[in-house]
Formats: structure tokens, sequence, C-alpha cells
């Protein structure tokens, strides 16, 4: 059970930026109430403030109206509120965004310095040499298997290969010629092969 409590608890992601953008969501939220609130109040002061003015209490009416007129200036002040709230979350969220984006450069950047310190430049020039040398390789096959010898590449091509056997004692003439066989004739086969001296007396 011990080792069940003693397990550290997984840091929050919340963080500070979401608290702020939090609060200030809470605020624009209770703003708004309160402008609903006012704008119902002022609906029901200006329908009271016509009923006193046909009872003729005119100077209560006029003091109604005029608080009437102050709460809508507080209307007026809580909009720009609101706007400002709206522009700070808006700044906020993007700030996070960005952000982001820069701790996502620098993680690419790091692993491109990375990637740089496997090779040198002499390592990539090294193979890139190589890569060039392969693919003039590669083309020089497909030239020959697609027939793209001249006539003169044929005769020196046929020239250094019997220089290549005069080096080592052969002639071309020596090729793919099959061994003389050793084996003797059977006797009686030689015998029917040869005709007789009698009867080429008697041709």
């Amino acid at each position: 059970m011990g080792a069940l409590f003693g397990k550290s608890k997984k840091s929050s992601r919340v963080t500070e930026q979401d608290n702020a953008v939090l609060q200030l969501k809470i605020q624009r939220d209770k703003l708004k109430q309160y402008q609903k609130k006012i704008t119902i109040q002022l609906e029901k002061e200006r329908e009271l403030a016509r009923t006193l003015l046909k009872e003729g209490k005119k100077d209560k009416a006029k003091l109604l109206l005029r608080k009437k007129k102050f709460q809508e200036g507080m209307l007026v002040k809580t909009d720009g509120q609101l706007d400002n709230i709206e522009q700070m979350v808006s700044n906020i969220e993007f700030a996070q965004i960005e952000a982001e984006v820069v701790k996502g450069l620098e993680n690419g950047n790091n692993s491109l310095k990375r990637m740089h310190e496997m090779f040198s430049l002499d390592d990539v020039e090294r193979i890139m040499d190589d890569t060039k040398d392969s693919i003039e390789y590669q083309q020089e096959i497909n030239a020959l298997i697609s027939g793209g010898l001249t006539q003169e590449d044929e005769d020196d091509v046929l020239a250094e290969l019997n220089e290549i056997l005069q080096q080592s004692g052969e002639s071309e003439a020596n090729i793919n010629l099959p061994d003389v066989p050793t084996d003797k004739l059977p006797s009686g086969t030689k015998e029917r092969e040869r005709p007789s001296r009698q009867a080429v007396a008697a041709s």
C-alpha cells in the first residue's frame, strides 16, 4: 500500500497561460450576465417612467430616466471591457500557438544539428562521389544492354580481348573448342569401319 500512495502524481499540463485564459473567460461571462440583467432592468424602468408620467409624477419620472441614462453608460463601458477581454484571450491563445511553433522549430533545428554532426563535409563529398560513380557505371551497363556501343567500340572490345588472350598464352581459336576424346574405339567397330583388301580388289 505504501507503494501505491508513494507514487508521484503526474505533472499537470495546465499552464499559467491556460489559467489566465480561463479567468478572463469567467470575467467575460460575468460581464455578459451583468449586461443581460441591466438590459432587462432598463426596460422595466422605461415602462415605469411612462406610468409615472401618466400619473403626473414628472419629477419622479425624470429622476428614473436619469438613472436609466447612467446605467446605459455603464452598458457601453461593459461593451468596451468585453472587447478588451476578447482581445486579451485571443492574444494569449495566439501567443501559445507561437510558442508551440517556436518550440517545434527549435526541436527541428536541434535534429538537423545532430544529423549534421553525424556526417562531415568530407563524408558528404565522398558519398556524393561514390554515388556519382555508381550512377555512371549503371549508365554504362544500360548503354551496353541497349546496344549503345558503336562499331568502333566493338572493335576496341575485340582488340582488348585478343590482347588479354595473348598475354595469357591463348588464342581466340582455342576458345570454346571441345576437348579431344582420349577413349579408344572398340576393336570390332574398327574392323567394320575399315574395308578389307579383297573387297577393294573385287570392286
